[in-house]
């Protein structure tokens, strides 16, 4: 007997509807705790890379399902978290947030509730430290700490950013060791005075990220403590975010190890979406290139790694704090990565590319209670993660979502994904499990196939007509109604 469409989706809806109740038993709303953390490439232990240094990623990893082939909506901070945050396919641009909330200032019921507006609604304190929006902590103006100028108006009952010895918000975002902020002011050579590079002896504080993981743990200790609600607490974590600084232990276990070869180093022939790498090559380079500078591409490869260790450092205070808490059995928690981050691949150092390496990155969901999964090798979005932590927490869904629930593959990582689509400036691209097609806005098509060495340095679109117009049919039709990019 063969079973009518209809039947199965509402099959699979209750099968979800279960699997979420047995694995968070008699517990009917759970905490969240969202992990954010910027410009991370899927590089990590627990994603069969062993030269990064990575072990409180890699055991968190053990206890949930690791998501190889995750992608995100935009290979820019503030569109990603856009998607992030709202469940929905929206602008390419950094600002996309700060747009939508000129919007429901002219019209609050035209704007679909963010995820922590609607998770508020739902009974849960919210709280975000760091960065989790693109500002960090929320706000506008010139050093990014208006009040008058909220970047997710009544998402968080708190928006969290000590700024600590960097003054504010925009000195944080850009702050090496002890209090040195990133001056905009333009050298004669059109570039900015701050060193690219840098690790200095001391403590984890001397780098922003300590100083506000240090106000997450106080938040988490004060959430887990209130019995009357659950928690939703997001927590962004800013390096490995250039400039590539951090405390000199992190770089040490890297100053003497042996880099793998950068694969497809060289720019691409053709038109691509390739760029000059501005927002690196603006930072003080000591007049190095690394893409002509062997030595200095190993240098920024290994100080980004010491970012990354960092980074990892804070992730493993969290999760320790949370246990401390009592709080960890009946949490949900999601490592999440903005986007990736090229390091020489393509001749590329930086994201804002519609390449593999800008548009995967790592993601990683533990549900308490369950036992750890295989990885997946299922193409997944960051527009799923609204949909399956309201599965998760057993809180409706709203209508307005675009994504698809990944209960299913918590449950069976075997199942099948679906396309992932992203955008950047003028072109859009669809990624499939076996190919990428990247289409500009003036209709020139770049088609790669993955299953080549070759795989994003030969375009094949004009040997494969079909299949391009296969994929520009499904590229379309996702995105009918989104105008993401604009």
């Amino acid at each position: 007997m063969q079973l009518k469409p209809s039947l199965i989706i509402n099959l699979t809806t209750l099968f979800v509807l279960m699997f979420a109740q047995l694995l968070l038993a008699d517990q009917k709303h759970p905490n969240v705790l969202l992990i954010c953390v910027d410009d991370l490439r899927p590089e990590l232990g627990c994603f069969g890379v062993d030269y990064i240094n990575s072990p409180h990623i890699d055991e968190l990893a053990s206890s949930g399902t690791v998501f190889h082939r995750h992608y995100v909506q935009a290979p820019t901070c503030g569109a990603s978290r856009f998607t992030l945050l709202t469940g929905r396919y929206g602008g390419a641009g950094n600002g996309s947030l700060f747009s939508r909330a000129v919007q429901i200032g002219k019209n609050p019921k035209s704007v679909p509730l963010s995820m922590p507006a609607w998770f508020r609604k739902h009974g849960y304190t919210t709280v975000s430290v760091g960065k989790v929006s693109h500002h960090p902590g929320g706000l506008g103006g010139d050093r990014w700490n208006d009040p008058e100028i909220p970047e997710m108006p009544k998402s968080w009952s708190r928006h969290l950013l000590p700024a600590g010895v960097w003054q504010d918000p925009r000195g944080w975002m850009h702050g090496l060791a002890h209090g040195e902020i990133r001056d905009d002011t333009r050298t004669k050579s059109g570039g900015i005075s701050m060193d690219v590079l840098q690790a200095v002896e001391g403590g984890d504080e001397i780098y922003p990220d300590g100083v506000s993981v240090n106000e997450a743990l106080r938040q988490m200790d004060q959430l887990a403590s209130d019995a009357e609600s659950p928690f939703f607490l997001a927590v962004g974590i800013l390096r490995p975010h250039l400039p590539f600084g951090a405390p000199a232990k992190y770089l040490q276990p890297y100053e003497s190890s042996t880099l793998p070869a950068i694969p497809h180093p060289n720019k691409p022939d053709g038109k691509t979406t390739w760029h000059r790498s501005g927002e690196f090559m603006k930072y003080n380079r000591w007049n190095r290139n690394p893409n002509d500078d062997l030595n200095f591409a190993n240098d920024v490869r290994k100080h980004y790694a010491a970012c990354v260790s960092y980074a990892d450092a804070q992730v493993g205070r969290l999760i320790e704090r949370l246990k401390k808490t009592g709080a960890a059995d009946n949490t949900i928690i999601i490592l999440w990565g903005d986007h990736g981050w090229h390091l020489g691949e393509h001749s590329i150092w930086g994201k804002h590319s519609l390449f593999e390496e800008s548009l995967r990155s790592p993601l990683i969901i533990c549900v308490p209670g369950s036992k750890q999964k295989p990885a997946t090798n299922s193409i997944v979005e960051t527009l799923d993660l609204f949909p399956t932590l309201c599965d998760l927490t057993g809180i409706e869904t709203p209508k307005t979502t675009q994504g698809v629930s990944l209960v299913p593959m918590l449950l069976n990582p075997n199942r099948k994904g679906r396309p992932a689509i992203s955008y950047f400036r003028k072109a859009k691209t669809i990624r499939t499990q076996t190919h990428r097609l990247i289409l500009h806005d003036d209709g020139f098509v770049e088609l790669y196939d993955h299953r080549t060495p070759e795989k994003e340095t030969a375009n094949i679109a004009a040997t494969e007509p079909e299949l391009v117009a296969q994929l520009q049919r499904k590229l379309k039709s996702r995105l009918v109604g989104a105008e993401p990019g604009k």
